[in-house]
Formats: structure tokens, C-alpha cells, sequence
């Protein structure tokens, strides 16, 4: 399950960073949908490279990128900016996998 999740969190990654390329209503808008395509596909291809060994670690950055990711592309599709106070959940989420996944591979 990991690996579907991470795939399709990669392929709404790319989307996002198209269409902030190509069609976003302004510039703050166009960077929304790029970092969060960034830090989403990142973290899906991430999450493949280590879902064998670390399924928990896994399944938080995919869980982070996504929280982070989907924030910003609300935004940039015109939710409340409000939304942006939960952008740093998704944030904590990364780091505190990228932490366990290091615990994980110290242990082993």
C-alpha cells in the first residue's frame, strides 16, 4: 500500500508543479504549487526508497508531504490563508519521520 500511496502522491506532485508552471493566477500562487510539488514528490520517492526497511518512517513522510503539500495548493486554488497555519503539521511530520528513519537505519 505504501508504494500505490507514494506513486500516487508523486503524480499529484508533478501535476501541482505543472500547473505552477503553466497556469497558477499569480506568482505567490505559482510558488505554492512549486514547493509543495517539490517537498510532495520528494518525499514520495523517499518514502519508496525506504519502505522495505522503515514502513513507519514511510508512511509519516507521506503523511507530511501530503498535509504539507495539500495546504499550499489550497491556497493557491484560493482556500482561506488561514490554511497555511497547518502547513507546519505536514513539516514536523517530515522531520520527525526523516528522524525515525535515521533511529531505524543506527539500530540496524
Amino acid at each position: 500500500m505504501i508504494g500505490v500511496l507514494a506513486a500516487i502522491s508523486a503524480a499529484i506532485a508533478v501535476a501541482a508543479g505543472a500547473f505552477g508552471a503553466h497556469g497558477a493566477a499569480g506568482p505567490q500562487q505559482a510558488e505554492w504549487l512549486r514547493t509543495g510539488g517539490l517537498y510532495q514528490l520528494i518525499h514520495a520517492v523517499a518514502a519508496l526508497a525506504i519502505m522495505g526497511f522503515a514502513r513507519g518512517p514511510a508512511m509519516l513522510l507521506l503523511a507530511g508531504g501530503a498535509i504539507f503539500a495539500v495546504t499550499l495548493y489550497a491556497m493557491a486554488l484560493g482556500a482561506p490563508k488561514w490554511l497555511g497555519a497547518v502547513t507546519p503539521i505536514g513539516g514536523t511530520l517530515l522531520i520527525v519521520g526523516w528522524l525515525w528513519a535515521a533511529w531505524m537505519y543506527w539500530r540496524a
